[in-house]
């Protein structure tokens, strides 16, 4: 008995829990507008500038942050000084 118990404790424990987020960050965008308040708490990440997420966070308990996992973001190469030497 005690089984069958537990058996349906854990099968009601585990149907209610809601769907997991596999990821916070959208990487396939490069700013993300993150919405806070007392009943949330989540990332948007679905903006192409930081004009279009401030025209969204505007009024609301939010604001735009740059996506740290923005997949096609690229640093710039160091510039490169080079020194001519003058041949004699």
């Amino acid at each position: 008995m005690r089984v069958l118990a537990l058996a349906i404790l854990a099968m009601s424990a585990v149907s209610a829990a809601g769907p997991a987020r596999a990821q916070t960050y959208d990487p396939n965008f490069p700013v993300c507008l993150h919405v806070y308040g007392p009943n949330t708490n989540h990332y948007e990440c679905h903006f192409a500038t930081l004009a279009q997420c401030a025209a969204s966070a505007s009024g609301r308990a939010a604001q735009c942050l740059l996506n740290p996992y923005f997949a096609q973001a690229h640093a710039e190469p160091p510039l490169r000084h080079y020194r001519r030497h003058r041949h004699l």
